[in-house]
């Protein structure tokens, strides 16, 4: 059974339609959301949470309506959007001590040990903390209530490389008895290729995949030649680039061989946002 399954979620704004977005997060899995700025990533998130109302769909999370049962799922449910920004006056120890409350299976135990990890001091004011301690001092606090579920709106963005790496070595561990899962969006790709077992990838409020990732680059090839190939090429590139070589392009796999004298090679995630977003 799906740990979570969202289904037909809609929101409609003027000038933007999350429109019948659909996905399942599978227990001891990383779940990457991917897609460009506006593309619908935390509308999608705060929608499914129901921290902004919705316009259609149902989430179900471990088998509930979660509508209906908001209070009791989010017991199981550790959620960060963005840097922490909250009560920038208090001392962090306040701060815990005022959440912990709000959970039946808190831990005391797991909370020392992520602040001793992520080199967080208590007696520190949330002001006197760089972006990156922040994000560390949030997912701190999502994991000390045993959450079966991580939802995490770009928790890298404001880490240096060795804190971030760091973070997904978190990430991987949360998830090793398999019956805890992490959905997370994120711009930096190369992050989510080091941990993430699939993606589910939006565009302008659609889903354009979900899927795990390798079956997902497996679909595509980069591809590039001379001026001449692309004439040949072009109808069947998803999207390319022109430089005074000739050009490189994304083609779908199956359609290598109907391109003549081109080089080919394996498509990484990156690149394939970048040429499918050309053409969006």
């Amino acid at each position: 059974m799906d740990l979570l399954k969202v289904d037909s979620l809609c929101k409609k704004y003027d000038g933007f339609t999350l429109d019948n977005v659909s996905f399942s997060v599978e227990p001891g899995t990383i779940m990457g959301f991917i897609g460009r700025n506006g593309a619908g990533k935390t509308t999608t998130m705060k929608a499914m949470l129901n921290l902004i109302g919705r316009d259609g769909g149902s989430v179900t999370f471990e088998g509930m309506d979660y509508y209906a049962h908001e209070t009791e799922c989010k017991q199981d449910i550790g959620f960060i959007m963005g840097e922490f920004n909250c009560y920038t006056r208090s001392k962090l120890s306040k701060i815990t001590d005022v959440t912990k409350r709000f959970y039946r299976n808190w831990d005391d135990e797991a909370y020392r040990k992520y602040l001793k990890r992520f080199g967080l001091d208590e007696n520190k004011r949330v002001r006197e903390l760089s972006a990156g301690m922040r994000v560390k001092y949030a997912l701190a606090l999502a994991l000390s209530h045993n959450a079966r579920l991580l939802v995490l709106d770009e928790p890298t963005s404001g880490l240096d490389p060795v804190s971030r790496d760091d973070l997904l070595d978190v990430l991987r561990g949360v998830i090793e008895d398999e019956s805890r899962s992490v959905l997370f969006s994120t711009h930096i790709i190369s992050d989510l290729e080091k941990c993430a077992d699939n993606i589910t990838y939006i565009i302008n409020g659609r889903i354009y995949a979900s899927c795990d990732i390798e079956s997902f680059k497996a679909r595509y090839l980069l591809v590039s030649g001379d001026l001449e190939a692309l004439s040949k090429a072009k109808p069947h590139l998803i999207g390319h680039k022109e430089n005074a070589f000739g050009f490189t392009g994304l083609i779908k796999a199956e359609d290598a061989e109907k391109v003549a004298d081109c080089r080919f090679a394996p498509a990484d995630l990156e690149s394939i946002m970048i040429y499918v977003e050309q053409e969006a």
